[in-house]
């Protein structure tokens, strides 16, 4: 009963962020809808099946479609066309998108009063993270944070990371700018699994401090 399975509804994180499903179309991405007053956001894309479509349109629709990085990218199209939504993406990688009307942004951008985006180059050259004030400090990472095996946040070394030390300086550039009582959760885009039935990463920001950052220089990279 395969179709039956990619029908799952998207999971509450909190009251008013929900999980979509692991999307195959984004090599098991997650994307998370955001519930907000000024209008909702999407962060990254979702399965594009009828339960996704039409869990988005019962949450009120979508204002904006966050895209984390250029892996996320997918439905961007459909998705735009579907919902009249703005996309939002850091301008390094909006030459993917061509034809399409996007919002670019170069370091930050505010979606909204709770919601900005920030670029973390590394993961790819325009990675960039949601951050969301609600519930101490959410931030959706995309790939540029993911979970280890045990659930710890990490960064991750691949073949085909843009540029590895940027990388861990935007992680830095994020322990600068939080602290333990801003940021409190991450979401991350993939990995889900190894949050062993969490919905989210918990003390974020301590987690984050316990990153040994020059050490992870030497990392050799993952296939």
């Amino acid at each position: 009963m395969p179709e039956i399975a990619a029908e799952k509804l998207p999971r509450p994180v909190f009251e008013t962020i929900f999980a979509f499903p692991p999307n195959r179309a984004t090599m098991g991405g997650t994307a998370y809808l955001v519930r907000e007053e000024t209008g909702n956001i999407l962060v990254d894309c979702p399965p594009m099946t009828e339960t996704s479509q039409q869990f988005i349109h019962d949450q009120g629709g979508v204002r904006w479609l966050f895209i984390t990085q250029r892996g996320a990218i997918a439905d961007v199209g459909e998705l735009h066309a579907t919902f009249n939504c703005q996309v939002l993406i850091q301008e390094q990688e909006a030459y993917l998108l061509p034809g399409l009307e996007v919002t670019r942004f170069q370091h930050q951008f505010q979606l909204s009063p709770t919601s900005e985006a920030l670029w973390t180059c590394g993961h790819s050259p325009g990675s960039a993270c949601l951050y969301h004030h609600s519930y101490g400090g959410v931030l959706f990472t995309g790939r540029h944070i993911l979970p280890d095996a045990q659930g710890n946040p990490t960064p991750l070394r691949l073949a085909k990371t843009f540029h590895w030390r940027r990388q861990l300086q935007s992680i830095q550039a994020l322990r600068d700018r939080f602290s333990a009582e801003t940021l409190h959760y991450i979401c991350p885009g993939a990995n889900s699994g190894f949050l062993r039935g969490k919905r989210a990463i918990d003390h974020a920001y301590e987690r984050l401090l316990q990153l040994d950052l020059e050490g992870q220089l030497q990392t050799k990279p993952l296939l």
